[in-house]
């Protein structure tokens, strides 16, 4: 988040790190509920904060059930349906993924669901890897404004936004407080 975000008053704080971690502590839970053997799941975070919450998710789940769930990235940037209409090609990291996929569950994590369409370049990138048994979907932030019939499996908070509003997450870096902030529009 910008220095003038926050200091132009538009800054709505959503989510401090105690609520960030109460709610990947909550979806931890539930796909430990929904998915009986953990053995089997792999947790794709997308680049960038989508991994760090996959391995906060993971790192939750070993310590409540005493096993280690794979973790991966899975990159999007060659995937998305809007890659040819873009200024400057899209910056790409490396995906990982603990192989074979087949007889698993993929749970595609991200930090904030908005339109469906970067799930759905997640769908395709971890395909051209393999066909996994099932593939979920995890966000720390579900804003809604769909635009693919796209839905998540676990949620940390729902947040119904106005389309022109943005929706910022900072998880442990050292340029501030980790958090969620919604970015209201300025009048002008």
């Amino acid at each position: 988040m910008t220095k003038s975000d926050t200091s132009a008053g538009n800054a709505v704080l959503i989510m401090d790190a105690d609520a960030i971690r109460r709610a990947l502590r909550r979806i931890a839970h539930e796909i430990i509920e929904r998915n009986p053997d953990l053995k089997r799941l792999v947790l794709a975070g997308i680049p960038s904060r989508g991994n760090e919450i996959a391995g906060r998710i993971a790192h939750t789940i070993s310590a409540i059930e005493k096993v280690n769930v794979d973790v991966g990235t899975i990159d999007v940037a060659m995937h998305r349906d809007d890659v040819g209409t873009r200024a400057e090609l899209p910056i790409v990291q490396a995906s990982r993924l603990p192989l074979p996929l087949e007889d698993r569950t993929v749970i595609i994590v991200d930090d904030v669901l908005f339109t469906g369409r970067t799930v759905r370049a997640a769908m395709d990138a971890i395909n051209s890897f393999g066909r996994p048994a099932r593939i979920q979907l995890a966000a720390l932030i579900d804003r809604g404004h769909r635009e693919l019939p796209i839905r998540a499996d676990y949620v940390g908070k729902n947040l119904p936004t106005a389309f022109s509003e943005k929706v910022r997450v900072r998880l442990g870096d050292d340029r501030g407080s980790e958090g969620v902030w919604l970015i209201k529009k300025e009048e002008r």
